[in-house]
């Protein structure tokens, strides 16, 4: 399936009679990435799925935040970011690797990590503070993820993309004034 019906899948499901028992099916027997634009349509799109779909079997896979216009469209999108149709191969690539992906090739996800928790953000000063936003803000920006990202959602993405230690020394240097 191309990724561009992907998105079609997604906005569609509900008025797709067996779309959401399809996508289940897909999650249960072969598993299912989910990978949208990083804009605000593609949180709604990804917050719709997550919420609809079993957590087993379900990867989710994050594209970074790059300014530009699709070669297709005439002018940028509202928030003037890239969505995944203007993503080079080797940016899917990456992100569909970072989130642990499996392809045919033979490679795999990287080993099981120690994960990164709630705690560990609010320890960071990341959550649960009257800045936390603001430094999630500027976390996210400089790990190039996504600026629409919630607490939950950078948690997630954190433990696809680091080792808790590593996240732990990256953060601090990121976050000190």
């Amino acid at each position: 399936m191309r990724y561009g019906s992907v998105k079609h899948i997604a906005l569609y499901y509900k008025a797709i009679p067996g779309m959401l028992r399809l996508l289940r099916q897909a999650a249960q027997t072969t598993g299912l990435v989910i990978l949208t634009d990083s804009d605000g349509a593609g949180f709604l799109i990804r917050n719709t799925l997550k919420s609809a779909l079993p957590e087993t079997g379900v990867l989710h896979a994050y594209i970074p935040d790059l300014p530009g216009k699709e070669k297709r469209k005439a002018a940028p999108g509202k928030e003037g970011l890239l969505g995944v149709e203007g993503m080079t191969p080797e940016i899917l690539l990456k992100a569909l690797r970072d989130a642990g992906a499996e392809f045919a090739d033979g490679s795999t996800p990287p080993p099981a990590r120690e994960p990164i928790t709630k705690q560990d953000l609010f320890a960071l000063g990341l959550s649960g503070g009257p800045e936390s936003a603001k430094k999630r803000a500027a976390l996210l920006k400089a790990l190039s993820l996504p600026a629409h990202m919630s607490a939950n959602a950078l948690l997630q993405a954190l433990n696809v993309l680091f080792f808790r230690e590593e996240f732990f020394t990256q953060a601090r240097r990121l976050l000190e004034p």
